[in-house]
């Protein structure tokens, strides 16, 4: 049976440039109230890859995301954040995209059909079976990813992939297959719609779950987080008033600036 790309059927709406702007903006949100139910099916996916990048990364080892064009900027987005929200090192989540830096802003023809660049790429930052690749394709047939995650799997390298399809390449080619299937786009095959919502959404589950397997969260607060801007030194501050129950905002925040970090502001005072 040949595989089915769900995510270039036809748009189930006609004559888009004929809609009023009201329905456009009603048709597009009806599409998107569908994808956290797609992402609700596929948890138990979910679990087994967050699962195993945890083990991994609790035993030292990175997370990387590799990705082509939307998927790509999206693995890049989450990775970026990682250290600013949890206190991480710079480096623990590395998003790479094919055609490099570039291509975050700008297309680069044809880099997502290059099959041996990804391999290629992942070995600029020493990949190894201590670490977790995660190949991330919303039609799950691109090349660099399929590529990457192939060569991974021969050395021993624990793979992950994040894709819009059922029983797609990418999925074939992955350890741990995560498939979010959300049809048809509002657009016909603009997947940085429906498909790159659930992405997202699923790249935001896999990380914050690990962060706080990490022990980078405490009760429900970023504990950890940098802070790189006068309103995270307000939520700081304000957090480590209510952690260590005192009522004095300027004495919260001096410990805070101090120690660089609620957790370590924190712990200093009840020590």
């Amino acid at each position: 049976m040949a595989f089915e790309k769900i995510t270039e059927h036809t748009s189930l709406y006609r004559h888009l440039e004929k809609m009023p702007m009201h329905d456009l903006l009603v048709n597009i949100n009806q599409e998107d109230q569908t994808v956290p139910a797609a992402v609700e099916k596929a948890i138990p996916q979910i679990e087994k890859l967050a699962e195993a990048a945890a083990d991994k990364m609790l035993m030292g080892g990175r997370m990387f995301y590799i990705g082509a064009g939307t998927s790509g900027r999206l693995g890049i987005v989450d990775a970026s954040e990682c250290p600013p929200t949890y206190g991480v090192p710079y480096g623990l989540v590395i998003g790479i995209i094919a055609g490099g830096a570039k291509a975050i802003t700008t297309a680069v023809e044809f880099a997502e059909d290059d099959r041996e660049q990804g391999w290629k790429d992942l070995l600029e930052y020493e990949v190894s079976p201590k670490d977790v690749v995660i190949g991330i394709a919303a039609s799950g047939t691109t090349p660099y990813v399929i590529g990457a995650l192939e060569e991974c799997r021969k050395r021993g390298i624990i793979t992950g992939s994040i894709s819009c399809n059922p029983d797609s390449p990418v999925s074939a080619a992955a350890d741990f297959p995560i498939e979010v299937v959300v049809g048809p786009e509002f657009v016909t095959g603009s997947t940085r719609m429906k498909s790159g919502t659930a992405q997202k959404l699923v790249l935001n589950m896999i990380s914050t779950s690990v962060m706080i397997q990490l022990g980078r969260v405490e009760d429900n607060k970023m504990v950890n987080m940098q802070l790189t801007n006068d309103k995270l030194v307000d939520r700081g501050t304000k957090m480590l008033m209510e952690r260590i129950k005192i009522d004095d905002y300027e004495k919260a925040r001096g410990l805070l600036l101090q120690h660089g970090s609620v957790k370590k502001a924190a712990d200093s005072y009840t020590n």
